[in-house]
């Protein structure tokens, strides 16, 4: 899913002030005079990697200022190898997620909405996001608390979009304005079975926002990084094109 067309690009990192302190990010657009939509990236529970700024090169690529903030900075500057990854590092990767609440990915989002508007290159006044794993419930919040600047959200195989909490993120689906786009694995255990008829009963009781939501069969949580075993390139190539075609229709219509 990190394929890319071999279009220049630039590619620079950038300390962006938060409420918190300073958040790392990774940013990425075409080498032509812009300004381009631009794009939240939000990292999957292991964090930031080579992997995820591919994916950021791709959207590049692909014609948009992709931004890809470290969620983590408030614990320190943590990378992790998967390659080696075992008992130990889940249980690390597991802490780490566990420090992230909802209110301070919201203030960290408006953060970087901010952040956006100060560059040249990016237009920022209809943002797209997008999310795995843990990131699909960032996007998909995204969307419903900032409705004014976030038109575009896609999701994959996110964690935790419903819960039991007085912030559960299914509960913004009434707010949000413009598209989204959810894929599922088929084979889930992140991702109980009734998440999607909650979602999609959320989502259908709001008119003012459009939205596509599927499966891919014979597939599991991760399918669209190509670096796990459990990659599914037919997938996640067909799931790209679901997020530009939205990117497309929302950001560059």
């Amino acid at each position: 899913m990190a394929k890319a067309s071999g279009r220049a690009i630039v590619e620079s990192v950038a300390n962006i002030p938060t409420s918190d302190g300073v958040m790392w990010a990774f940013h990425a657009y075409p080498d032509k005079r812009g300004p381009y939509p631009a794009i939240i990236l939000y990292q999957d529970a292991p964090g930031i990697r080579d992997e995820l700024k591919g994916f950021a090169r791709r959207l590049a690529n692909d014609g948009y200022f992709c931004l890809l903030p470290d969620m983590y900075y408030r614990v320190g500057n943590l990378r992790f190898r998967l390659s080696r990854r075992d008992a130990a590092m889940s249980a690390v990767i597991k802490a780490a997620r566990n420090t992230l609440t909802h209110p301070m990915v919201k203030a960290d989002t408006a953060a970087m909405l901010d952040w956006l508007g100060q560059q040249a290159q990016a237009k920022s006044k209809a943002v797209g996001t997008v999310g795995y794993c843990q990131g699909g419930r960032f996007s998909l919040a995204a969307a419903g608390n900032f409705p004014g600047s976030v038109r575009a959200a896609a999701t994959f195989y996110g964690t935790e979009m419903v819960s039991k909490g007085a912030d559960s993120p299914h509960l913004l689906a009434g707010r949000i304005r413009g598209g989204l786009y959810l894929g599922f694995a088929e084979h889930d255990p992140s991702v109980p079975a009734s998440v999607i008829p909650i979602l999609r009963k959320a989502l259908n009781a709001n008119r003012q926002a459009t939205f596509s939501m599927e499966t891919y069969p014979a597939t599991r949580h991760g399918f669209c990084f190509p670096e796990r075993e459990v990659y599914h390139e037919h997938s996640a190539e067909i799931g790209w094109r679901r997020m530009t075609d939205l990117f497309g229709r929302c950001l560059k219509g």
